[in-house]
């Protein structure tokens, strides 16, 4: 779409004049850096907690739940520095890449890791509310990484940020 010569009050100006390109970094590193960047596979990690804790768990399960919540732990810290950074005015563009990327790899690991761990002991009949869990995020994984940038545009954008680029 092509607006020509559209004359608009001066009250309709969103931002400040000559500054869209920062607007719209500022909107795309709210858009990476949210938590929603990482929440996708919460439902099937809460349903696999919830098997866990109802007898289900061994040490390798222990394990595994561990390093997730810790990464989970990091990233939200990550999402949440960023967000205060955008409070504060600033362009953490770099920032915002890296908590997407990163979330991303962590969202499309668990439902992997999960079936892992699933298919460890063939034995142990999951409940049905996990399995379709795991059947859907596991269908779903792949387009995590469309969302809000795919990785090679943000590793890119990374690598630029460095000073790699």
């Amino acid at each position: 779409m092509v607006f020509e010569d559209v004359l608009l009050p001066e009250d309709a100006l969103v931002g400040e004049e000559g500054a869209g390109w920062a607007q719209v970094n500022a909107e795309l590193a709210f858009e990476r850096s949210g938590p929603e960047r990482v929440l996708s596979s919460a439902v099937l990690l809460d349903e696999w907690i919830g098997w866990l804790r109802a007898g289900a768990t061994d040490a390798a399960s222990t394990a595994l739940l561990g390093r997730l919540l810790g990464h989970l732990a990091v990233l939200r810290a990550m999402s949440v520095a960023v967000t205060d950074r955008l409070v504060r005015g600033e362009s953490p563009v770099v920032e915002a890449a890296l908590v997407k990327d990163l979330g991303t790899e962590f969202e499309q690991a668990v439902p992997a890791l999960l079936e892992d761990r699933l298919g460890a002991d063939p034995a142990r009949e999951p409940p049905a509310a996990l399995l379709r869990a795991l059947a859907y995020t596991s269908a779903m994984a792949p387009s995590y990484s469309l969302r809000g940038g795919t990785r090679e545009i943000l590793r890119g954008m990374i690598a630029r940020g460095m000073g790699l680029r």
